[in-house]
């Protein structure tokens, strides 16, 4: 089949977890024999190929609110002129988009994420195209993908529609690097580590604040920056402000030393909420990292019996004096996280479940 992948910032993945979803879903159906286009938006490199994927190169406009949409009409534009047999877009912003794809008789799959409109930085008009860019999805998409449970459950009661449930995988990792932590100035197994962008919904200021009333010893590492919430980033670093525990380290962009922090972490702190399956969770739980995350359906769903959960910062505060008080009991709850992600979250079976989802679009048409 020949095969294109719409609406990212394309790869390698280097952002997010739809960037990380591309390239491991991607190189495993180039590796089965098919052919895979990506569309990237232009950075300073720009390989023609890359792990047996077809790159695409287009720019975008850099704001917020254009940023995606932009990309994703040239990039449909580039598609129009292609021999093409299936589209997968992801994003549901992205909807708008969907009738000239489908004019071209190419069938869509339209992975819709989480519950973007809910997210604090988009507000009033804002938070209304979210809202009717998930209608028109399932309107103009031939199937919509859901990464949890708890979303195809909203897309069934919201717009009376089913989805496939396809979710992120998780990359296993045994150890951690201890040389490399401590090159960097770690501790293996003796910091608790945060890696989120800084959005509202991901709560970052709730867990510096949780942490900053915490008896904890083990000092605090906030992974993370945001390039669109100048004033939310101000807030977390007020909360840290004069707690030598709390280290704001920004983003970290070296793959082999962030998969050591969180192989190391003591615990890992989990703050998203408005979410699915989320991928900065399953990289930590395949990890074997002991996850306190945030109290809502989505975190449940993927975590199960493997968490612990707080739902404002006495809750967290005590968590984390809990978790120091037990080391041994934190390492088996993060043995029982990796098992997890390794029986139910692998990448193998989630792009054996696009391929399929792909020859069924394919076989409709």
């Amino acid at each position: 089949m020949r095969i294109a992948m719409i609406g990212t910032r394309g790869v390698p993945a280097r952002y997010g977890g739809f960037e990380t979803a591309v390239e491991e879903i991607g190189w495993r159906l180039a590796e089965a024999g098919h052919m895979v286009r990506v569309y990237c938006r232009s950075g300073e490199e720009r390989p023609r190929r890359y792990r047996g994927m077809e790159l695409v190169h287009l720019p975008a406009v850099r704001h917020k609110a254009l940023e995606t949409l932009s990309h994703t009409a040239l990039s449909v534009g580039h598609l129009l002129g292609r021999r093409t047999d299936v589209a997968l877009v992801f994003n549901a912003a992205n909807a708008p988009l969907l009738p000239f794809v489908r004019a071209a008789r190419i069938p869509v799959a339209t992975h819709v994420d989480g519950l973007e409109w809910r997210r604090a930085k988009w507000s009033g008009a804002g938070q209304r195209y979210y809202l009717a860019a998930e209608r028109l999805s399932v309107r103009w998409s031939d199937e919509i993908i859901a990464d949890a449970l708890a979303i195809q459950d909203y897309y069934r009661e919201r717009y009376k529609t089913e989805s496939v449930m396809i979710p992120y995988g998780a990359p296993i990792q045994e150890s951690a690097d201890e040389e490399a932590l401590r090159a960097a100035g770690y501790e293996p197994g003796r910091y608790h580590l945060v890696v989120a962008r800084f959005e509202p919904e991901n709560h970052v200021d709730l867990i510096v604040d949780g942490y900053a009333r915490s008896g904890a010893v083990h000092p605090l590492v906030v992974v993370g920056s945001a390039p669109y919430a100048a004033e939310y980033t101000r807030k977390i670093e007020r909360l840290a402000e004069g707690d030598p525990r709390i280290k704001l380290v920004g983003g970290v962009w070296d793959q082999g030393l962030l998969d050591a922090l969180y192989a190391g972490a003591a615990t890992y702190l989990h703050g998203h909420s408005v979410g699915g399956t989320n991928p900065s969770l399953l990289r930590a739980m395949g990890a074997g990292a002991p996850v306190i995350a945030y109290d809502v359906v989505f975190n449940r769903e993927v975590l199960g019996e493997a968490g612990t959960f707080f739902a404002d910062a006495p809750s967290l505060a005590g968590a984390l004096e809990a978790a120091e008080a037990d080391p041994a009991g934190e390492r088996s709850r993060g043995d029982a996280a990796r098992e997890r992600a390794r029986t139910k979250y692998t990448w193998d079976d989630v792009a054996a479940r696009y391929e399929a989802l792909c020859r069924d679009l394919l076989a409709k048409r």
